[in-house]
């Protein structure tokens, strides 16, 4: 059984990249709570003074060894998981970053089980365990 973490005092602040190249987009398999066995962006906490583009090129590199360069906001997701009794486990407020890809090639690392370039269309068709509006913001990606 996990351990039982204590409640959050206030929602944290997290970074996601979000890189699309040679038509795929890069994925990783969360292997921590929350979202374990889920795959979805790359990303992580914000430290204090780093600006929200700084944390998601950092945590891409940290998770994956792929170096991109930030460049556009494209969302906000809020993330609230409860425990049985309702209480709060895990309050994120998660920044979506457009990136463009640099150079690398996706090595897992850190809290990652594996990372993966990933076709459009088998995203958009979620034909794999995402989290939570990854289609949704890869569209908003392609839109832009």
């Amino acid at each position: 059984m996990p351990a039982t973490l204590p409640a959050p005092a206030v929602p944290r602040l997290a970074a996601l990249a979000v890189v699309v190249h040679d038509g795929a987009l890069l994925l990783v398999r969360r292997r921590n709570e929350p979202d374990a066995g889920l795959w979805g962006f790359p990303g992580g906490h914000v430290d204090l003074g780093e600006t929200v583009f700084a944390a998601a090129a950092r945590e891409l590199a940290e998770e994956t060894s792929v170096i991109a360069a930030p460049e556009a906001w494209l969302d906000n997701l809020d993330v609230i998981v409860r425990d049985a009794d309702g209480g709060v486990r895990f309050h994120f407020l998660l920044v979506a970053v457009a990136c463009r890809y640099v150079a690398g090639a996706p090595a897992p690392a850190d809290d990652v089980a594996e990372a993966a370039w990933t076709p459009l269309d088998a995203v958009l068709a979620r034909a794999l365990p995402l989290s939570a509006d990854v289609d949704r913001v890869l569209r908003r990606a392609l839109d832009r």
